[in-house]
């Protein structure tokens, strides 16, 4: 949409089909997460084009962000935990300090970083906000792309 490309959606159900066909050559390009693929653009089975982070990341410095060429294009995977709304509070904050404190382990934020990923600790309304920014954000490329569900 910011670049005026066309390219043809191949829908995959999941990553890994997609990969797969990606490396047999069966398509040309992928918009495939880093953790799964990171192997094969560090072996040279794949060719990184781009990262979809603001940033380039760490974990791949050589190959550029896509903001470096389309000024303000941004597309990130979130991951998080989530429990039913009626959750007690006390129990929220528990696993809430519990997962914070795996996350700034040094095993584990160095897995994550590893695996092309950026720890990100905080409170469940800071994770909120950034989910409810997320969707607005993804709901105007939905309006703008008129995508309508099948």
């Amino acid at each position: 949409m910011m670049t005026g490309i066309d390219l043809v959606h191949v829908p995959y159900r999941g990553a890994g089909p997609a990969l797969t066909d990606l490396l047999a050559g069966h398509v040309q390009i992928s918009f495939a997460g880093m953790a799964g693929s990171i192997e094969y653009l560090r072996t040279g089975k794949l060719r990184g084009l781009a990262v979809t982070t603001a940033m380039r990341s760490a974990a791949l410095p050589d190959i550029p962000a896509v903001g470096e060429f389309v000024p303000g294009y941004e597309a990130i995977s979130l991951f998080g935990i989530g429990a039913p709304k009626n959750t007690p509070a006390e129990i929220v904050d528990k696993l809430n300090r519990e997962v914070n404190a795996a996350l700034v382990d040094p095993k584990v934020a160095a897995r994550v970083a590893d695996l092309g990923g950026t720890v990100l600790a905080g409170s469940p309304d800071e994770f909120g906000k950034l989910l409810a920014d997320e969707t607005e954000k993804w709901a105007k490329v939905v309006r703008a792309a008129n995508i309508k569900a099948e």
